[in-house]
């Protein structure tokens, strides 16, 4: 029977408690309204760890947008049933007053740096948005404590983020191993996302071309083209089409992390999308290669 707790304070008294026994533990992370991506998750902490927990929050201080977040999909019941049935063994929630018992509203929540990771692409496309999610996955790590922390790599930036964010916590103390899964897609090639509940099934099939475009990238890569400014033009022009709007098609090395396209060819080649069908904005990302 999973343990569903409802509130960080609770949950961090489940961790101490389960650490001083010498059980390790595994942590996902998510807002809910959970998918087979999230499940993978929660599969590779099962196998790593003696004991697993995810956390459920949909976290206000990552949305830019009002509206995204009011039509974020939520059924909690169905998440905490879901996390039973595949072996997790604790949950728990918390509102933000919970986690930031410091602040009487929002405003008064002090945001931290994403750091170098966080420049450009969601960094610019999204202000604010990647500072929500360090200064929530710092409270989510120290709730939790010392543990395994499992994210998808479909959230490529944000898992760079997390990492830096986890070698401050291990440089006062607080042992934060980043676990950087792949991404697990529709059989389309769609990245499984919370957001695809809002997609029609034409709009499915249009949202596919994100991977199919990041694919024929990997394969110019492959056949020798390292340029990373012709690279983002084939991934734009392959992305082209009447019900996709793209914030960016970019080329990055993954390894040196920059704002803006590299002048000079990669070594290490990352290609990402953000694109929006219909009113649903998506991401995704493939490795390219080395080179």
């Amino acid at each position: 029977m999973i343990t569903s707790l409802p509130s960080p304070s609770a949950a961090s008294q489940w961790c101490d408690r389960h650490r001083k026994e010498k059980i390790s533990i595994g942590y996902v992370p998510t807002m809910g309204a959970l998918h087979d991506g999230h499940l993978s998750l929660v599969a590779s902490s099962i196998a790593e760890n003696d004991a697993t927990c995810v956390s459920i929050f949909i976290n206000p201080l990552q949305f830019n947008n009002p509206d995204d977040l009011e039509k974020y999909p939520q059924n909690r019941r169905r998440d905490i049933e879901t996390l039973q049935r595949v072996g997790c063994d604790m949950v728990y929630t918390g509102s933000l007053q919970q986690f930031f018992p410091e602040a009487e509203d929002v405003k008064q929540i002090k945001m931290n740096d994403p750091g170098p990771s966080g420049k450009g692409l969601e960094g610019k496309f999204r202000p604010g948005h990647l500072a929500g999610v360090v200064t929530i996955v710092e409270r989510l790590f120290r709730t939790v404590g010392t543990c395994r922390a499992y994210f998808g790599e479909k959230d490529y930036q944000q898992t760079l983020v997390v990492k830096h964010l986890a070698q401050r916590l291990n440089d006062e103390g607080l042992i934060i191993d980043v676990v950087a899964c792949p991404t697990i897609r529709e059989n389309s090639g769609l990245a499984m996302s919370s957001r695809n509940q809002r997609l029609t099934e034409n709009q499915k099939q249009v949202a596919s071309n994100i991977y199919q475009a990041l694919s024929r990238a990997k394969q110019s890569w492959k056949t020798g083209q390292h340029d990373p400014a012709e690279l983002q033009r084939q991934l734009r022009e392959q992305l082209e089409h009447p019900d996709i709007s793209i914030d960016y098609a970019a080329v990055r090395d993954q390894d040196n992390w920059t704002a803006h396209t590299p002048n000079t060819e990669i070594s290490n080649a990352r290609a990402l999308v953000a694109a929006y069908v219909g009113a649903v904005r998506l991401i995704d990302n493939l490795y390219l290669g080395s080179g």
